[in-house]
């Protein structure tokens, strides 16, 4: 692009908008669309469909200079890790492809996908046979699914990756990842925790490189000069005895006679922390491969893309401009704003929507669901969402209630053309977003608070604070259309002592609104009671959590990956968990009857009862409508809706997601 048309805009972010050449090709900026499996491919199949099409037309439009399909398994039958990832291993596949390069060519980007063989990662539900590893290792799914792969095999799984290169050049791809990360049977190979063959292939540094390097040669002999190879490695593998950085950094010198990119990950899967790192929530730090990268970056002649944990352009530009990486690869971020690298390129940052690092779109893509995202409705729904449909009458629209799900009905009936009034009965829009936020860890939040009171104030809806919303006043408002988000209220069962001074609620201690003690029992170990026991933890306090439900039944409604860093931090910092009722709580304490079979070190008496010591007690046992407040107000006009939390949502998703869908249809 000439300077006469490049926006002025562009020159903020200097580095990331710099034209990058990678082997053969030329990529227009330094933003990757880091590879992500929206499950729209068809699920037994892999076959193209067209909610494909359109999530890979999203990520091409986002601005993204370089995309990547997630997760292609080289061997269908038996080296998938999730349930709806695209074939490439069939010749009938190319038909789909084509498409999908097509799309992804008329925004200006180039197309990629990650090719993986899961080894002893393959989902038990697929493998026709045992999963191959480089030695007869645990498998994720079932100990007993993994067989040393023999030399026929290898020769047989070489041949696979090759013939998936030869498949994408068909189809008008331009380049392909080779995953050999997370430690999957490529990167399985490598390592010693895994390789424990006697033979040629396992043992020394090289020993194991062998077979990794047998598979890059095939790969670029069949790509040729033109089409671009990149491979994604671990550069730390997150587990004491891996791969060290010395050894990592001989195998990419080897690698680069064949590859044009690597891409640093990290994490693998035999430990559950290490599982957490390939998939960062915001309980893991921020930019937290950057640094791994910079060191590689030093040594290889190869450029260098980093990803994980990266959320703004402007990390990306400062990771860029201090050159620890030649590229920066973005996934959840372009997915809570489906134009962010437009958006910065034109200079419109202010709009851009911030992603939580909450995981929530990494909660079900393992049991086969789209890929979702917490702030933004639209993802994962491309084909039916590219454009908010115009209303098809305008109407007066009252929402009630200007936390999360209020604001998004605000701005998404404005959009549609409807005339939208909204009552808030506080003195600031943003609900218990602001209790979310209140989490040390949560940094991101903040942004996101900013930007939806922001946008909500600015969407052209008439915001009224401190109005509260009663039958009454609903009746002389006199909309055509009530959209309630009141939200829920804390649940406080009637426990013996619940109203003592020293018990706060879970919004009390995350606010700072109350002072806590030094020795607490948080009653409830759901999110937002273990986050608030962190948070406290955190400040220095000891801290008891109690649940009646054992903990591998306490947080299922977030993710998997973020499930395992709550827990590991909350562990790193002596926060102990027990399981039982609360009987009473009294003015020293809160009296507990241990679950059967639950033990404690205070009292190791399976079924006993016990009492806790504590300076403060914190309810954190949820939240529920409260009906008797709700119903009227939805009962004053014949067109009304619940949403949220009033709703029994769960969390932001619900919450957005509930308010989104009645607002697109009023």
């Amino acid at each position: 692009m000439s300077p006469a048309t490049t926006p002025p805009a562009a020159a903020n972010y200097p580095h990331v908008f710099r034209p990058i050449t990678v082997g053969a090709l030329t990529i227009k900026n330094r933003i990757q669309y880091a590879p992500v499996v929206s499950n729209h491919a068809e699920t037994l199949t892999g076959a193209f469909t067209h909610d494909l099409l359109a999530f890979v037309g999203a990520q091409a439009r986002s601005g993204a200079g370089l995309v990547t399909i997630g997760s292609s398994p080289i061997d269908f039958d038996r080296a998938r890790d999730f349930y709806g990832c695209l074939s490439v291993t069939r010749d009938t596949d190319t038909g789909g492809l084509s498409l999908l390069a097509d799309e992804v060519h008329r925004y200006g980007a180039k197309l990629s996908i990650e090719l993986t063989h899961a080894g002893a990662i393959s989902n038990f539900r697929y493998p026709n046979g045992p999963a191959f590893a480089p030695s007869v290792i645990p498998g994720i799914h079932d100990p007993a699914t993994t067989k040393q792969i023999d030399r026929d095999e290898m020769k047989e799984v070489k041949q696979h990756w090759v013939d998936c290169i030869r498949r994408l050049k068909i189809a008008g791809f331009d380049m392909a990842m080779i995953h050999a990360g997370h430690m999957n049977l490529f990167a399985s190979f490598l390592t010693p925790l895994l390789n424990h063959r006697t033979d040629e292939y396992g043992g020394t540094p090289e020993n194991r490189m062998r077979f990794p390097l047998e598979i890059l040669a095939a790969c670029r002999e069949e790509a040729g000069p033109a089409f671009g190879l990149e491979m994604r490695i671990s550069g730390d593998e997150r587990t004491e005895g891996g791969v060290s950085l010395d050894e990592r950094v001989q195998f990419l010198n080897a690698a680069a006679a064949y590859i044009d990119l690597v891409n640093i990950s990290t994490g693998g899967f035999l430990n559950p922390l290490a599982i957490a790192y390939t998939h960062p929530s915001y309980h893991l730090p921020r930019l937290l491969n950057v640094e791994t990268a910079a060191k590689i970056k030093e040594q290889i002649p190869i450029p260098v893309s980093v990803v994980g944990g990266i959320v703004t352009i402007d990390e990306a530009e400062e990771i860029l401009a201090a050159g620890k990486a030649d590229m920066v690869a973005m996934a959840k971020s372009l997915m809570a704003d489906q134009e962010l690298v437009t958006k910065a390129r034109l200079g419109r940052t202010d709009e851009i929507r911030p992603c939580l690092r909450c995981l929530d779109c990494m909660r079900h893509p393992h049991k086969g669901a789209p890929f979702r995202c917490a702030v933004n409705p639209v993802t994962g729904r491309e084909l039916q969402y590219r454009e908010i449909p115009p209303a098809r009458t305008k109407k007066r629209v009252l929402v009630v209630g200007g936390g999360s799900a209020g604001m998004m009905a605000a701005r998404t009936a404005v959009a549609r053309g409807h005339e939208v009034t909204l009552w808030e009965r506080s003195d600031r829009l943003g609900g218990r977003l602001f209790e979310c936020a209140s989490l040390p860890l949560k940094d991101t939040y903040p942004p996101y608070i900013d930007w939806a009171v922001r946008t909500t104030n600015g969407c052209g809806a008439k915001v009224v604070l401190g109005k509260e919303a009663i039958p009454e006043a609903i009746a002389e408002e006199a909309p055509d259309a009530v959209i309630v988000a009141v939200g829920a209220e804390l649940i406080m069962p009637p426990i013996d002592g619940i109203d003592l001074p020293h018990v706060v609620t879970v919004v009390d201690a995350d606010l700072g609104l109350k002072p806590v003690g030094a020795n607490v029992v948080v009653c409830g170990g759901g999110l937002s009671g273990s986050e608030c026991a962190l948070g406290l933890a955190m400040q220095g306090k000891t801290v008891k959590v109690v649940d009646v439900l054992p903990e591998e039944e306490l947080c299922q409604d977030i993710s998997f990956f973020a499930r395992i860093a709550l827990f590991k931090l909350m562990a790193d910092h002596g926060i102990e968990r027990l399981q039982g009722r609360v009987e009473r709580i009294t003015p020293h304490g809160v009296e507990v009857a241990l679950a059967e079979g639950a033990t404690a070190p205070e009292l190791p008496i399976e079924g006993a009862a016990m009492e806790l010591p504590a300076d403060t007690v914190v309810m954190a046992l949820g939240l529920r409508p409260d009906m008797s407040r709700v119903q009227p107000l939805v009962d004053v006009i014949p067109e009304s809706y619940l949403v949220g939390d009033c709703n029994n949502g769960k969390g932001i998703f619900d919450a957005h997601r509930q308010a989104f869908d009645v607002a697109v249809e009023v």
